[in-house]
């Protein structure tokens, strides 16, 4: 692992939350390493003052650099992390490859990542003190298009190995953080999609996956 030189740098954090876990992803497959202050999102500890005045949005991840300044926003911060390490480049390289990664990423993170959130916050019994006013008819109006983002998605990865063409990319790590968090939103995944199971399987065997 490559510790980030900044010293003062740190990462609060947000435990297997879709954003927090997406930075972490990232950061694993740069080899960066960044101390992590853990939050409790349970507990509401994202809502807290230490938070707030870190990003007035009390939403997780938050980066604070050694200097003070903040970054908030999962991209972002992974944005700021690929322009200090390009190695391996995770948004691409190139005009054509970026931006064809770029595409695949707001793709995925709204027609895959939001509607399952959407999903989850309005479904679980755990969130009703997240969301008010909590919606179970927007939950579940959520669930097929989902599904049906992934039925594309198993159509597409017919003829490449990741999400975005030849290269793992950021774009698979929010595909796949929305994959894992099917479950917790009760969407169930149809067995007979071949080429998305073959994609997801690959993505939990790469050692950033526990991150």
């Amino acid at each position: 692992m490559i510790q980030h030189d900044s010293p003062g740098c740190r990462l609060f954090d947000g435990g297997r939350a879709p954003n927090p876990r997406r930075v972490r992803v990232f950061l694993a497959e740069k080899g960066i390493s960044v101390p992590l202050v853990p939050v409790d999102m349970a507990a509401l500890g994202h809502r807290s003052d230490e938070i707030a005045s870190r990003n007035p949005m009390k939403r997780l991840p938050v980066l604070e650099l050694e200097d003070g300044r903040t970054l908030s926003e999962s991209i972002a911060i992974c944005r700021y992390f690929e322009t200090l390490c390009p190695d391996p480049p995770l948004f691409g390289v190139g005009a054509f490859e970026q931006a064809e990664i770029e595409m695949w990423q707001r793709r995925v993170e709204f027609l895959f990542l939001h509607p399952v959130g959407q999903a989850f916050r309005h479904i679980h019994p755990a969130m009703k003190g997240w969301e008010e006013p909590q919606i179970p008819e927007w939950g579940e109006a959520n669930k097929p298009k989902a599904l049906e983002f992934i039925a594309f998605l198993n159509g597409e990865l017919a003829s490449r190995e990741f999400i975005a063409g030849d290269r793992f990319s950021v774009a698979d790590i929010t595909a796949m953080i929305a994959a894992d968090f099917c479950k917790p939103a009760r969407i169930s995944v149809p067995e007979d999609l071949a080429h998305f199971r073959r994609w997801y399987d690959a993505m939990k065997t790469r050692p950033s996956y526990g991150a």
